[in-house]
């Protein structure tokens, strides 16, 4: 079978690979779409994510779709033949954060083409893979496989969202118009928000923003643009850029809440931490997701307006032609790879 194995900065190889058989208690999928993520172009174009680094060659993916081939000892779950969607994280059930519920952050959890741990967790961009059963969740009824491909990164928004309480009838501006960017204002419009402000450099990625429900779209290298709100409620940074950070701190109302989404740059990244003081602002962080996958689904299953932020389906073996795109964010929003024969 194809797979797309990474094996340093800019070093990306689709390679022939043994199809895997499943383990006790594991589930062998018949992967269909695979979406590239940002990390997975982090690790493409830098060799890594913020603090984790590439050691040894890697299968990259971990928003995967497909359809369930066969299980093994032990395990059970949707019949063979079910299109399913793959949740990318394994946590170890018992340390600390695991029994505080809050599983997203486990210390020892194995997420699929992560370099945070050695040897490192290989990914789902390959024409089969094998996960834990239980991490295989079938479609509701009407969700097609490449809208669900979604799933992960919507999962992610999700959880952003969440991070920030109540949004209910409150003013969001959403910094980086980005994929998870794009899903953070259909996740703020799910949850109540009464308005979303987008900003973003890239007119392209404004659009898509539009897409995705943003009520105003605000060039960020404009100070000038109308759009610019005098204070909002509720900041979700996802740009991952210090700047954004810095104009979510300063437009944020006195007592309001901003949650760091985007990965910052590797290193220390300079904020405006005497406002943090000063207003009472509440920086939080916001790290993958858990219960919110299924959640996902579900959203997806009932809005068809997710289809358009799909930009692109190429197959795998074009990956670097994919890659290549999704890095450009003047042409793209979500791109995909096809594992279809």
């Amino acid at each position: 079978m194809l797979g797309c194995v990474i094996h340093g900065q800019g070093d990306l190889r689709v390679e022939e690979l043994a199809v895997p058989d499943p383990g006790p208690r594991q589930a062998l999928v018949a992967v269909r779409y695979g979406g590239v993520c940002g990390s997975d172009l982090h690790y493409w174009r830098h060799g890594g994510v913020g603090d984790f680094r590439l050691k040894e060659p890697m299968v990259l993916g971990h928003e995967v779709v497909g359809t369930v081939v066969s299980y093994g000892a032990g395990a059970s779950g949707p019949v063979a033949g079910t299109a399913v969607a793959v949740h990318p994280a394994t946590p170890c059930g018992v340390c600390p954060e695991c029994a505080d519920g809050r599983r997203n952050v486990c210390r020892d959890t194995r997420y699929l083409g992560s370099a945070a741990r050695f040897p490192h967790v290989q990914g789902g961009f390959a024409a089969h893979m094998v996960v834990p059963a239980e991490q295989v969740r079938a479609l509701p009824a009407g969700l097609e496989l490449r809208r669900a491909a979604l799933a992960e990164p919507l999962s992610v928004a999700l959880h952003a969202v969440r991070r920030a309480g109540t949004v209910a009838g409150k003013h969001v501006l959403v910094t980086g118009a980005g994929p998870i960017g794009c899903l953070v204002v259909a996740a703020a419009k799910a949850a109540g928000a009464a308005r979303v402000t987008v900003t973003d450099l890239v007119p392209r990625a404004l659009e898509y923003a539009r897409v995705a429900g943003a009520d105003t779209v605000v060039r960020a290298d404009d100070p000038d643009d109308a759009g610019w709100p005098a204070e909002v409620d509720v900041v979700i940074e996802a740009s991952g850029v210090a700047a954004g950070l810095d104009t979510g701190l300063r437009l944020v109302r006195r007592g309001g809440v901003v949650v760091q989404l985007g990965m910052l740059p590797r290193g220390q990244s300079p904020f405006a931490g005497n406002l943090v003081v000063s207003r009472e602002i509440e920086l939080r962080g916001a790290f993958r997701f858990d219960g919110e996958f299924d959640e996902a689904l579900r959203l997806l299953a009932a809005e068809a307006s997710f289809d358009g932020l799909v930009s692109a389906v190429l197959p795998v073996a074009q990956a670097e032609a994919a890659f290549a795109l999704a890095a450009d964010r003047g042409r793209s929003c979500k791109v995909l790879l096809d594992f279809a024969s």
